[in-house]
């Protein structure tokens, strides 16, 4: 009897497991066993492992009366003290990931063998990779070591299996076939100094912001979860990754095939991932865009201001395009000018749209890539509009073209740029891009993508290399006009003022366009810089009022033009001859030829400009 009461109590509280004994000892047993004794339904059964092992053996008793859920928990005496030596490895392990700037400096070597194309191995991949194997050889029992740097924890299920690894990470496993599994799961505290960011792309931008996790089982496991905590809440774009030992001929990064972001919590700090397959996880953010209130009012003041602007400029051609046709280039000047502040109002418009499927909390992809589309489309045709117009300039300045090219081809010349180059570049990139869903941003506004394909280039590239071609148009421009010399025809004068016109809006827009880019370009550069931030979201949304100003009030003859056309105190009486423009004396600095008219006299305080009816 006294050994039966020992094998209940062994490894158990002393008082608990006699009470029990005592217990079924009064009813009548549910299960009797050799091995595990006497109990009721649904008593747990402990017995020592047999001699040389350490551990116990537990079973439940049934309710068909049998002894059920048999564990056997027993480990060799020699393993019990490898498993001992094994807590040294992983000690030493941890302490060798402390020092992130040794494993910098290995992980630079990577680098330079990934654009050398070469087939050395990379030191921090090959660390990992032997944590790994050590992992799968080890013994098929159950343990649990904790170290300062380290977690190794190795346990059975069946159906389902969750647990929260040092309060950083949660796994489960929902559902599984039911069959006895062995997992393990190792949680490194610093790994994250020894693995580099580097992705499929090799992207620069990316942060590895969670613990890294490894997890390794007997048994086909094809759908597992995880609970990241973020580890930096500046950063964002999550992406849920694996380490692939594969990528870059060897040298190894975090891949993100088979796995997916579920859930990215900013409340809690979390990110929940969902993968089909066991190996070493963790996640990947780059730097977000600084959410900050100021930088929304100051963009959509300012978008508010340049829609208005761009609208009032449509507007002021439209009185004055009867009048303007009368000189060509004058015309095509104007005929850019309308494009120019159409393509901007439309992506303007496109912008606001954009945003507001950016912000709403149910997302639509298609819809921002169509947003994403037009957006760039409508840039796109803004600077190529700008490039017309610099062509226009060269062709009207140094007939480069032999003089022989009508107004119907140059309008030809100047739609086929303006609007068909866009037209190529916008459809190949989606084409090349959208496939593999990589043309538009993850997890933020609607833009073309960076990180993944570089579809930003097709917009970048194009309209920086237009600024600086229509920078060089200027510099042989003026060189061309300040040797020519003075037109004595009204006709000659009026070309010229044209030219001027044209030289000066391109002298403002070109540099202007050309800064809010650079900074653009430098928002990739430097993401957390919340001054580059402000200064574009001042000049790219102030762009239609520049237009205005630059492009259309700053020739004095559309300004007098305009006045004339719908001012109530600038008038005009029409007799079978002629018409009569009585402009008050104030505006006498304004002559008759930048209306276009012919000075016919002065009555009063006032001039009368005069010109043939047609």
């Amino acid at each position: 009897m006294n050994g039966s009461i020992h094998s209940y109590i062994q490894n158990e509280n002393y008082m608990q497991k006699l009470l029990r004994y005592f217990f079924s000892l009064s009813t009548e047993a549910h299960c009797v066993d050799e091995k595990f004794g006497k109990g009721n339904e649904g008593f747990k059964a402990a017995v020592p492992c047999e001699p040389n092992q350490v551990g116990e053996i537990t079973a439940v008793c049934k309710e068909n009366r049998q002894f059920g859920d048999i564990e056997e928990n027993c480990i060799l005496l020699p393993v019990q003290e490898l498993l001992d030596e094994s807590e040294n490895v992983l000690i030493t392990a941890g302490v060798l990931t402390i020092n992130g700037t040794t494993w910098n400096f290995l992980n630079n070597n990577d680098t330079k063998n990934i654009s050398n194309s070469t087939d050395a191995e990379s030191v921090s991949s090959s660390f990992l990779d032997s944590l790994e194997n050590i992992t799968s050889h080890l013994d098929n029992t159950t343990f649990d070591i904790k170290t300062a740097y380290i977690l190794l924890n190795r346990t059975r299920f069946t159906d389902t299996f969750s647990a929260e690894l040092n309060s950083s990470v949660a796994i489960e496993i929902p559902e599984a076939d039911g069959e006895i599994k062995t997992i393990t799961t190792i949680l490194f505290e610093s790994l994250d100094n020894v693995l580099p960011a580097r992705d499929e792309v090799n992207s620069s931008f990316n942060s590895i912001n969670g613990r890294i996790v490894l997890v390794q089982s007997t048994g086909d496991i094809n759908n597992i979860s995880f609970t990241f905590d973020i580890l930096n809440d500046t950063l964002g774009n999550p992406e849920c990754v694996f380490w692939n030992f594969s990528l870059f001929n060897g040298l190894g990064g975090w891949d993100n095939e088979g796995c997916e972001v579920v859930l990215n919590t900013n409340e809690t700090g979390t990110v929940i991932c969902n993968c089909n397959h066991l190996t070493s996880f963790s996640i990947l953010m780059s730097p977000n865009s600084p959410k900050k209130l100021y930088l929304d009012i100051i963009t959509y003041i300012g978008v508010g201001i340049s829609m208005v602007s761009l609208v009032i400029c449509l507007i002021i051609e439209g009185l004055i395009w009867r009048k303007i046709r009368k000189n060509e280039t004058s015309y095509l000047r104007h005929v850019s000018i309308v494009n120019i502040a159409v393509s901007l109002l439309v992506a303007n418009i496109w912008f606001i749209i954009g945003a507001a499927i950016s912000d709403a909390e149910v997302k639509n992809p298609p819809a921002c890539t169509a947003a994403t589309f037009f957006i760039h489309f409508f840039y796109l045709a803004l600077f190529f509009w700008m490039l017309a117009s610099a062509m226009l300039l060269l062709y009207r300045t140094t007939n480069v073209f032999g003089g022989g090219l009508t107004k119907a081809s140059m309008l030809a010349i100047g739609f086929s740029l303006g609007y068909g180059a866009p037209l190529i570049i916008a459809t190949v990139t989606i084409a090349a891009t959208a496939p593999d869903n990589k043309y538009i941003r993850d997890n933020a506004v609607c833009w073309l993508n960076w990180d993944e394909s570089k579809a930003l280039l097709a917009f970048v590239i194009p309209a920086l290399s237009i600024v600086v071609i229509n920078l060089i148009i200027l510099v042989v421009v003026l060189y061309k006009i300040i040797r020519r010399r003075v037109g004595t025809t009204a006709a000659q004068a009026d070309e010229r003022h044209v030219l001027l016109v044209i030289v000066k809006s391109l002298a403002v827009l070109t540099p202007f366009f050309g800064i809010t880019w650079g900074l653009g370009a430098g928002i990739l550069a430097d993401p957390t810089n919340e001054g580059i931030h402000i200064a574009f979201a001042f000049f790219n949304s102030l762009q239609g009022f520049f237009i205005l100003v630059f492009g259309t009030l700053l020739d004095s003859k559309v300004h007098l033009m305009a006045i004339a056309a719908k001012s109530r105190w600038a008038h005009t009486s029409i007799n079978k001859s002629y018409v009569y423009v009585h402009i008050p004396y104030m505006c006498v600095f304004y002559t008759c030829t930048h209306l276009g008219f012919h000075l016919s006299g002065a009555v009063s305080n006032s001039i009368i400009c005069t010109t043939l009816q047609n």
